[in-house]
């Protein structure tokens, strides 16, 4: 049985993970959010307190809630460093700006109808913004600290009537069926991740066959193609048979089987890549073995499908030092391999730049560091590329570029071997990936 602290832990774990998600995908209306509370507050001040006034209102709540959104819409004016804050900024500030702030004028209001159907209003907000554990979350919290507010400020002197209570009902009636609600929409949507990882299965499957064929019959025909080859050469200098074939022809036949193995385990590496990317790690994080992080380069740089030779000359790799780690050698090469696909795609969109791959060892820790000078990554959308189905478009067009599952499965991966995947860029110069390992196993 599950001790409860560890139940807490987990269900806090999938709690943050859920609202680092729905905070990514809700990037690109941040600032509208933002700047409609940063409004909002100070001008219904003059609604309640002006035009229909309230038994209480206050400015002073209303200019804080105010300030809190100003660097929400301002967003992207953030220093790089505090990024990776913004979701737990935005975390709090919903707390304040919902239940906290309409539960603590509701009270403070007696339960007056416009207040009442103000914190209805916040409610439905709420259940649109929130997946249902942090919905829980937020309103327990939020209205635990507005009562505590609103007794610090007034000792409970403000008495409701008691035909505000029949109003009671609706709210839970409401917070409930948007718990249902959002608890159902994620069981749907993990039911479309089985669908999704079944279908994989079935078309790798569909794929593999095929391509086994192939291979065979490539293998197959490498046992006699030579002896054919050589029996026509021996017919066309004895004059049995008129020559049909140019030498060309027979040199290029010569090599063609080497080319059918390539091109069928090139494509058995790509199954791999999407497969692995889909389904996740696929192991369990107690089974690390000491692997090199040379000879996984080497592997991920031998199998990966590149389109050609002059791609394959955009990676240079400068692997001077070496370093050991816990971890899986085949996962760590599809971690590479992701990497790659990604820095090919940003320099194909750019029409210009290379990769360059290089192992750094240092006494506390080593790293494995991919630098693109393709399109780079926008400054807003940096701090969410490592969330599971996140995408962005491509720079300057309104076109998602990738389903957002390969980053999520390299920081996965990373963090299942004990180390830490980071990523710096500047649009329109480079991307830098830093996959840092703890010191070297032994």
């Amino acid at each position: 049985m599950t001790p409860p602290r560890a139940r807490l832990v987990q269900l806090w774990s999938t709690a943050s993970e859920a609202f680092k998600s729905d905070t990514a995908h809700f990037s690109s209306r941040h600032f509208y959010f933002g700047l409609v509370a940063a409004v909002g507050f100070p001008l219904y001040y003059v609604v309640w307190h002006d035009l229909f006034p309230q038994p209480y209102e206050s400015l002073l709540l209303r200019l804080l809630g105010s300030a809190i959104f100003v660097p929400i819409v301002l967003a992207k004016l953030w220093p790089e460093p505090l990024k990776r804050f913004f979701a737990l900024y935005w975390y709090l500030a919903l707390l304040f700006a919902l239940p906290f702030f309409f539960t603590f004028m509701l009270l403070r209001n007696a339960g007056s109808t416009a207040w009442l159907l103000s914190a209805l209003v916040a409610l439905f907000v709420m259940i649109l913004l929130l997946d249902w554990i942090n919905l829980l979350i937020h309103i327990t919290i939020g209205v635990a600290s507005a009562v505590l507010a609103y007794h610090l400020t007034t000792g409970f002197s403000v008495r409701f009537d008691f035909d505000t209570l029949e109003y009671v009902p609706i709210f839970v009636f409401a917070i409930i069926m948007g718990i249902v609600v959002n608890y159902t929409a994620d069981k749907s949507r993990a039911e479309r991740r089985q669908a999704m990882l079944a279908t994989a299965g079935m078309v790798a499957h569909e794929l593999r066959t095929p391509l086994l064929s192939v291979k065979s019959g490539a293998a197959g025909l490498r046992k006699y193609l030579p002896v054919l080859l050589h029996a026509y050469r021996l017919a066309v200098e004895g004059r049995l048979m008129p020559s049909t074939l140019r030498g060309t022809h027979l040199d290029s036949m010569a090599s063609v089987l080497d080319r059918i193995e390539v091109e069928a385990d090139r494509s058995n590496t790509v199954i791999d890549m999407l497969l692995y990317t889909v389904r996740g790690l696929g192991m369990e994080r107690g089974e690390l073995v000491p692997c090199l992080m040379s000879h996984c380069m080497e592997t991920a740089l031998r199998r990966y499908p590149f389109a050609s030779d002059k791609e394959r000359a955009l990676v240079q790799v400068d692997m001077k030092t070496d370093f050991s780690f816990l971890g899986s050698e085949l996962l760590m090469v599809h971690v590479i391999f992701n990497l790659l696909k990604n820095a090919l795609r940003h320099i194909a969109i750019a029409g210009k730049g290379s990769v360059s791959i290089r192992i750094e060892v240092e006494p506390r820790e080593s790293r494995l560091v991919f630098v693109d000078t393709g399109t780079g990554i926008p400054a807003e959308v940096l701090p969410h590329i490592f969330t599971r189905f996140y995408a962005w478009p491509k720079h300057g067009e309104g076109v998602v570029e990738s389903t957002g599952m390969g980053l999520s499965f390299c920081r996965e991966v990373v963090q299942a071997f004990h180390g830490r995947i980071e990523c710096r860029s500047r649009i329109g110069e480079y991307t830098e990936f830093l996959l840092r390992f703890p010191e070297s196993a032994k």
